[in-house]
Order: C-alpha cells, then sequence, then structure tokens
C-alpha cells in the first residue's frame, strides 16, 4: 500500500466506519507523525496495557444492536430501549435487568386476580423458573439453581393442595 498523499510505503492503515460507510486512510510515517498518529512504539505502556483484559486476550467490544446500534450499556444507563431489536438482540440481559429493576415482578398481574388467573400465573411462573434452572445448572451456577429450585418448590406447594385440606378437617381427631 501506498501512502494516499504521497508515493511513500503507507506504515499506518486506519479504518473508519461512520454511519454504515467504511472509510480507509493509508499513510506514511512523515504523514502520519504529521497527523498525530501515535506509532506502536511511541504509545505508553497504560494505554498499550488496556488494550488487553486481565487474561491477556485482546477486550472484546460490547455488542450493539444490528438495526439501532444500541448497546446494552446505553440501555441500561437510559433506561430506553433504542428499538424492537434490542428486544431479540440483549434478551438474556435485558430480562435480567428488568426483573431486577421490578424486584422479580415480570409479569402484570392487574386488580382483583381471580383464582384461575392466579393459578395460571404461579404456572408459567413455574415454567419460566424451570428453564431458569436449566440455564443456571449449564452454566454452573449451582448457588442460584438452588434459589430458583426453592422457589419452584414453593409453587408446587401452592399449586398442589395439601393433604389436610383435601377433606374436610373432620379426620384425625380423636373426640
Amino acid at each position: 500500500m501506498k501512502c494516499d498523499k504521497c508515493d511513500k510505503p503507507a506504515v499506518v492503515h486506519e479504518v473508519t466506519i461512520s454511519n454504515g460507510q467504511k472509510k480507509e486512510i493509508h499513510l506514511c510515517l512523515d504523514h502520519a507523525r504529521e497527523a498525530g498518529v501515535s506509532m506502536p512504539g511511541q504509545q505508553p505502556i497504560n494505554k498499550l496495557l488496556s488494550k488487553f483484559s486481565s487474561s491477556g486476550k485482546p477486550a472484546v467490544m460490547a455488542p450493539r444492536c444490528p438495526e439501532c446500534g444500541t448497546s446494552f450499556a446505553q440501555i441500561r444507563q437510559n433506561s430506553l430501549i433504542g428499538c424492537a431489536a434490542c428486544y431479540d438482540t440483549f434478551d438474556e440481559p435485558l430480562g435480567r435487568f428488568i426483573e431486577r429493576a421490578q424486584a422479580g415482578a415480570t409479569h402484570h398481574v392487574g386488580r382483583g386476580v381471580d383464582q384461575e388467573s392466579s393459578k395460571s400465573s404461579r404456572r408459567r411462573e413455574e415454567r419460566q423458573l424451570m428453564r431458569a434452572l436449566e440455564n443456571a445448572l449449564n452454566r454452573e451456577q449451582y448457588e442460584k439453581a438452588a434459589e430458583i429450585r426453592d422457589r419452584i418448590n414453593q409453587l408446587s406447594a401452592e399449586l398442589e393442595p395439601r393433604p389436610e385440606e383435601a377433606h374436610d378437617g373432620s379426620e384425625g381427631s380423636d373426640q
């Protein structure tokens, strides 16, 4: 590659993507210095180290929504979803974020819930918890899995009538 400003060999290659447009700049050493581009050997060590995570691998850029370009960090900061595609893009972290923000209440139950809709709501919650339990086990998050298991057991106990409630209560008294 040759420098965009002269015919010397380019030593700096910069690719910028802005508004979906890709722009490439190729500069020789002289024009790179003129433009204020620092050379790799001239970078302070802290800048060089900041490009790496603690594991020694290059830091990974946070995912962005393919439709609007919003990152999850922006959603968390502004509490605003960028577009409809953000729901699919950030499904898992968004679910956790909403659950924390709503203190675990992820479904609207409305006023005066009758017995049947309350049971169906509990069954729906139990199904969601089963999926969350499976996910936690797959990720080897055993403490979280135990909490979820306990909540599932609690819901199951609420849904199934107890043996003493199934009868009229006259049994078991010796009088």
